[in-house]
């Protein structure tokens, strides 16, 4: 099996600061640093280091190659990223010292991905490979569409969250993870809570009170409390929690299973400064101690 990554690749920078600023504030960084990022190549990396072939569909500017030659070291199979006359995707992320985040982000190439590009490298895939994108590229609802006709399952992170992006690929879905704001704010726009919606499996994650999930076909709901650690900094948790879930439904690990490791992995994920760079591998998942 594999997974086919519909997703986006940003560079990442990262500035320390004393507190998140507020509206017309000013702050002075105590540090600086260039990471791999973007929710789509996190999920990635997050789903190779958990063992599986991940082929990852995507775009860069002429100013990418090193992002290119980043996901290839890490594992993931990069044959299907184009270069693209628009510039490379990239965040500017702030951190305080607690861990909490702040984020600026340019789509740029993400969102310039073309949806014949994106049916021409899915001929590639196989009845019963993961589709999963995020919220962050272009050519969503083609790729959802294709991916249910050709008998992959399709599985959507709705980040960053927009309803209406969420409703227009909800048709074709199979999975579905979002986080408990998101999931309030869909039940508005939609009338349907989690257990309600027309998607088989539905976690919505909860930060450091772990996650909820839900399988609609059986009517049943249960709940992962996360690990208590010191967390340092939450980027890239909740991408490297979705990764290792659909690395786990990949391996053909019951979603129990797959969960409680995607919730290991997001413990030692918030422990570490980074996005893509730091994100845990396996044989890390399996042997840490909490």
């Amino acid at each position: 099996m594999a997974i086919w990554n519909l997703g986006s690749i940003n560079a990442d920078m990262v500035y320390a600061v004393p507190h998140l600023p507020g509206p017309g504030e000013t702050l002075a960084a105590s540090g600086m640093e260039r990471f791999l990022g973007g929710k789509g190549a996190n999920m990635s990396v997050a789903a190779a280091r958990a063992g599986s072939h991940v082929h990852h569909i995507g775009a860069v500017g002429p100013d990418g190659r090193w992002a290119i030659d980043r996901l290839t070291e890490y594992g993931v199979d990069t044959r299907h990223i184009a270069t693209l006359d628009a510039p490379t995707g990239h965040a500017i992320i702030a951190v305080e010292s607690g861990g909490e985040n702040l984020i600026v982000l340019l789509p740029g190439a993400n969102r310039a991905i073309s949806p014949e590009r994106v049916a021409s490298v899915l001929a590639d895939a196989a009845p019963g490979d993961l589709l999963v994108m995020q919220n962050e590229t272009s050519a969503q609802v083609e790729a959802a569409r294709l991916g249910r006709e050709r008998g992959l399952t399709v599985c959507y992170a709705a980040a960053p969250f927009d309803a209406q992006a969420v409703r227009d690929v909800l048709p074709w879905l199979d999975f579905l993870i979002l986080n408990a704001v998101e999931a309030e704010q869909l039940q508005q726009a939609t009338g349907l809570s989690p257990d309600q919606l027309p998607v088989q499996h539905v976690i919505v994650t909860l930060g450091s009170k772990g996650a909820r999930y839900f399988d609609t076909n059986q009517g049943k709901t249960a709940e992962y409390p996360a690990h208590k650690v010191k967390a340092v900094d939450t980027t890239g948790a909740g991408d490297t929690f979705t990764g290792y879930v659909l690395s786990g439904m990949d391996r053909g690990l019951p979603m129990p299973q797959a969960i409680t490791q995607a919730t290991r992995a997001a413990a030692l994920m918030v422990m570490r400064h980074g996005t893509a760079d730091v994100i845990p591998d396996l044989k890390e998942v399996l042997e840490a101690r909490f």
